[in-house]
């Protein structure tokens, strides 16, 4: 009788030190039981969940749309199951973000789960954080990539006039003034994009992605006289349409989109024909479309989505380094636009950039 007596005792204080222990802590909590009731909850569970004393005592069925979390049944019964933690990272059809544990509830006499209890610990800020992380990590890589990119594309044009330089005759310098002059302006662009990086760590702003209502007419003209010595050997023809003169972008952006599609169609130019490039802007619904079309030697089908990987190179007989069409279709895609190519084998490319206009 005595040992009846203790053994209710020892289940009273057993009891009350789990209410206790629900009732004080600070984190939202669960005791689900084998049968999948509900059989208590701590207080910030009842405020997180819009739970009420009422529901204790229901099926977990009939109360798991308070958790917002579709699965929740299917990873209780497979702890019970199996008898192991389960850990995982859940978000909540609310878009909020949980550190979610359910731990076996052991009965040692019987060595069997007899349900399970459930932590929530709210990491949404913390999720928030890494994905700003994530983003800021990304967009310094492509800072990075566009940086080395335009280094690459005066120290190209540098090679070429030099050749030019070496290929005059002795007698005939009536060009060497201009070529100089082209020696000349490559050199400063490479000590603009070096001061600009460097620069960077003094100025906040500088290099940064600031928009502003940028002229196209601008971007094309500061691409022609930047693949200056590439359209002089190469004898291409660039024609425009613009029907769009301003859009609200960054424009060291912009200006990379335009001179990597131009640098390309010349780059990529077939031996049969002077290679020719149209430049067009209109408006398409909420996007101002950009296209970008040449005679090019074109690209195969089943490589229309690889031309856009990082350091993909579809000829290696051409020089480069297959990073432009990649840095185009991020930029693209971190300003919330979208971009299409059609092409044919030995006819040429079209690109066509959609960026969002500013309501």
């Amino acid at each position: 009788m005595n040992s009846q007596k203790k053994q209710v005792s020892d289940l009273i204080d057993l009891n009350e030190e789990l209410e206790n222990y629900f009732r004080n802590t600070i984190i939202p909590q669960l005791f689900v039981d084998a049968t999948l009731t509900l059989r208590k909850f701590t207080p910030p569970a009842m405020k997180q969940f819009s739970l009420k004393d009422s529901d204790i005592g229901k099926p977990i069925v009939d109360v798991k749309e308070n958790f917002r979390f579709p699965s929740i049944l299917e990873n209780i019964q497979q702890v019970i199951d199996s008898g192991e933690i389960l850990e995982k990272e859940i978000q909540t059809v609310d878009f909020r973000w949980y550190q979610m544990n359910i731990l076996p509830y052991l009965v040692r006499k019987d060595n069997k789960t007899n349900g399970v209890i459930i932590t929530f610990v709210e990491i949404t800020m913390r999720i928030r954080d890494l994905k700003e992380q994530e983003r800021l990590i990304a967009e310094h890589e492509l800072l990075l990539d566009t940086i080395s990119h335009d280094i690459k594309t005066p120290l190209t044009s540098l090679g070429l006039t030099i050749e030019l330089l070496r290929a005059l005759p002795n007698k005939k310098m009536e060009k060497f003034p201009l070529l100089l002059e082209k020696v000349e302006n490559s050199l400063k662009k490479m000590k603009d994009v070096i001061f600009d990086l460097t620069d960077s760590r003094n100025h906040q702003h500088k290099y940064k992605a600031v928009a502003e209502l940028v002229s196209f007419e601008h971007i094309i003209e500061d691409t022609r006289l930047t693949l200056a010595p590439q359209i002089l050997e190469s004898n291409a023809v660039i024609h425009t349409d613009v029907k769009v003169s301003e859009v609200f972008f960054v424009r060291r952006k912009l200006r990379s989109i335009v001179y990597n599609l131009v640098n390309n169609a010349i780059k990529y130019r077939s031996p049969n024909r002077k290679p020719e490039v149209l430049i067009k802007t209109e408006i398409k619904e909420e996007y101002m479309m950009i296209t970008v079309a040449d005679n090019g030697v074109g690209i195969a089908p089943e490589n229309l989505e690889a031309v856009f990987t990082k350091y993909q190179r579809l000829d290696e007989s051409v020089e480069g380094s297959g990073v432009g069409l990649y840095l185009v279709k991020e930029i693209v895609d971190y300003s919330g636009g979208k971009i299409e190519v059609e092409s044919e084998l030995d006819k040429g490319s079209v690109f066509k950039i959609y960026l969002k206009l500013e309501n």
